[in-house]
This record gives C-alpha cells, structure tokens and sequence, in this order.
C-alpha cells in the first residue's frame, strides 16, 4: 500500500520527470543523487523528482527532511525495481523521463548538454555514455538524428535505462515487466528504442555508475546466479516474439539486438555456472526455439568471433579454459 506523496509540485512546465527507484539505498547516496539533480540548471517548475521506495528496510524519510519542497515521495510494498519504475512512470509529467537509480548521480557539465540536446535538437531520446568516476568531461561529440530502427540495426546499444533521457509521449502502453529482477531493462529499452523517430548519440559522460557490494547484480551465490540467467532466457524469448510480428526494418533491428543478448547470455553461463552440462541444456532449448546457432551476421567482431567458437565442441571447450579469467567487454 502506498503513501501519498510529501508533497505536489507545480509541474505545468515540467521540462523532466526524474524517477528514482530506491531500496536499502544508504542514506547519504540518496541525498548525494537528490542534489546532483538540484545542481542543474532546470528551474524548479522545469524538473520533477520522484523518489520510489519499494519498501526499504532502512526507511529513508528520515534523511529526506531537507527535501520535502523538491520531491514527490512513494513509499509502496517491496515489489521489486520495475514495479518502482511502473510506480513513477504513472505520476511523471515531465515532457521527458530520466530513470536514476538511488545511489548513483548525475555529473552537472555533461547532463547539461543532454539537456541542452532535448531543449533544442527536438529529440525523442537522447543516449548519453557513463562513467565509473565522478568526472565526465567537457568535450562532447555527437550523432545524429536517426531512427530507433536505424540506431539499433547499425549499432549496439547500452541496455540500462539510466543511460538516455527520452520523450514520455512514445512510451504509449510500454512498461516494465514485473517479477524480472535481473535484466528488467534490456527488455523495455529496445522496445522503447524503436518507438524513437528522432535519436541522438552523445559521448559525454553524463552519468556517475556507482557499484555497491549489496545491488543484486553482485550477488554471487549460485541460486541468485541462476535466476539472473534464467530472467536473461525470458528476456531474449519475450523480445524474440514480438520481434516476430513486426515490421521488417523493425524486425531486422530487433533480431540483431536478439542475437547480442543471446550471446551475452551464453558467455554469462560460462562465467557464472562454468558447468559444459548447464551449458548444453540450455544451447538446445535455444536452437530449440530458433536462436542456436547464433544468427551469421557481421554484426561485431567480437560477435562474429564468438559465433564461431560456439559452432564447434573444440571452441567451446576454449572458452571453458579462457573466459572465466578474462573481464567482459562491455
């Protein structure tokens, strides 16, 4: 059950709606990511922060005192991050949306030009880069505009929903789905993208990404490994069939997106189970429904380097020995 919020705004020029999802975030991060919002230069009328508690244990209203004139507070039941996400989507009225993630901020110069960006260049959805420092830089290089379609069939794309500021109005009936704890954003953010007539790449490093030990991408035990695995599995087959009822430029993106996450999903069995019997289970229920092997595109190098290894038991094996000591690419 929720609590109503601590306060309404004037949002009648609301210019971004800023949701930030939050459980068990430590309080001074929280506060940290509130005043890199406040830093910028949008007018109070021009920005709405909404803070999303799914239910925190350590209940942060406390810490939030100093804030009651700048945010709309949810305190809602512990339902997990896309439920949270849902939540804030139904109260934004920003003409844009920005998802933040609690412990993490924004860095003023860069997101000023993703701003500046949605202000003036008449975007629907502008993709920004990040960083694991609190420095972004100042030189900024920039690409386009070009469809969603268009982006997602040259290029790959950075899942995570903190990674672009987009327009509310193609969202349309789009949400998050619940009960996805891992993963959740590589399945609305291609969606999402495709929706995009006008898109916009920037390498300014507008973000600071902050790991903690406790967010559940680290957890390391093997039951929270499996899930996260099985959710990937769900993800590619949700995204698969719909792929298979569109239109053919639209398609031919989804499929490539498809086909990445399939192959970032093998990988991941590999680092997380390092178990070849895992690993074939679930290579048959993938060529099972059409996904193995991986399409034969020339999508990436590192894509057509990896569709190779995994055509053979020989490859296979290769990887068994080498990925488990090597760091991802991202």
């Amino acid at each position: 059950m929720q609590n109503q919020q601590l306060h309404t705004q004037d949002t009648t020029q609301t210019l971004v709606s800023f949701i930030v999802p939050v459980y068990n975030v430590p309080a001074d991060m929280l506060c940290q990511c509130i005043e890199s919002i406040k830093r910028l230069s949008l007018r109070k009328a021009e920005r709405q922060i909404i803070v999303v508690d799914d239910g925190s244990t350590n209940h942060p209203l406390d810490s939030l005192a100093n804030y009651v004139d700048d945010i709309i507070y949810i305190r809602q039941s512990n339902q997990g991050v896309s439920v949270a996400r849902n939540t804030g989507l139904s109260i934004a009225t920003g003409t844009f949306v920005q998802f933040i993630d609690g412990d993490d901020m924004l860095l003023q110069t860069p997101y000023e030009h993703v701003i500046d960006l949605t202000r003036y260049g008449d975007t629907d959805l502008v993709m920004y880069d990040f960083t694991e420092s609190n420095e972004g830089g100042i030189d900024f290089d920039d690409q386009g505009p070009m469809t969603g379609t268009e982006f997602m069939r040259k290029q790959n794309i950075h899942g995570s929903v903190w990674g672009f500021i987009f327009r509310r109005s193609i969202l349309g009936s789009l949400r998050f789905t619940p009960g996805i704890s891992y993963g959740e954003d590589e399945e609305f953010t291609p969606q999402l993208m495709l929706r995009a007539e006008r898109v916009i790449k920037t390498n300014a490093k507008a973000y600071y990404y902050r790991t903690r030990p406790a967010s559940a991408i680290n957890m390391t035990d093997m039951r929270s490994r499996l899930k996260r695995l099985n959710d990937a599995k769900n993800v590619i087959f949700s995204l698969q069939r719909k792929a298979d009822t569109m239109p053919t430029n639209d398609r031919s993106a989804m499929q490539r997106r498809v086909a990445q996450l399939t192959m970032d999903y093998i990988y991941n069995i590999i680092i997380l189970t390092q178990s070849r019997h895992y690993l074939d289970r679930c290579l048959n229920e993938l060529r099972n429904n059409g996904l193995f092997p991986l399409p034969d595109e020339d999508y990436t190098t590192k894509y057509k380097w990896f569709r190779r290894m995994t055509n053979s038991n020989v490859g296979l094996a290769m990887l068994f020995r080498t990925l488990p000591f090597m760091n991802k690419e991202r």
